[in-house]
């Protein structure tokens, strides 16, 4: 019986219940993006170094993502889609941070490595900057103000 008071419970927190869906939309999205940065990464690999390709990379996929999390993730909030891209632009100056020290400290030590085995260090990156950009999203840009 005391599960079933505490399932119930839960289940009607409106606080937990969004932040579930807030939690799915974004792994859903994170995932997408981190699939697509890394393969826009390897191709631009190709044809530029590593910071100009870690740099567009970032900022297509940071676009992209920003969108979408505003659409589907934090679909409640009242903010504005330039408002959101401007919040998430510092969001974006610390992602780069990361990812382009990873990349070049692996470059440090593996000169002669490919851009295959550099994508592969920068996926954990783009995951750690993913769950940065949660909580900073959440809890900052898109936070609900209570009334």
């Amino acid at each position: 019986m005391r599960r079933l008071s505490t399932w119930r419970s839960a289940s009607t927190q409106p606080g937990r219940t969004a932040l579930t869906g807030e939690v799915f939309w974004f792994v859903v999205i994170g995932a997408a993006s981190t699939v697509a940065q890394a393969l826009l990464y390897w191709v631009l690999r190709h044809w530029s170094p590593t910071v100009l390709a870690d740099f567009a990379s970032l900022l297509v996929v940071t676009v992209l993502n920003t969108e979408a999390n505003r659409r589907l993730t934090f679909r409640g909030s009242a903010v504005r889609a330039l408002q959101a891209h401007l919040a998430a632009g510092g969001l974006f100056v610390l992602a780069y941070l990361v990812t382009a020290g990873a990349v070049l400290l692996f470059r440090h030590y593996r000169p002669t490595a490919s851009p295959a085995a550099e994508t592969l260090v920068l996926v954990p990156s783009f995951a750690l900057v993913t769950v940065i950009r949660f909580a900073v999203l959440r809890l900052v840009v898109f936070r609900r103000r209570h009334r």
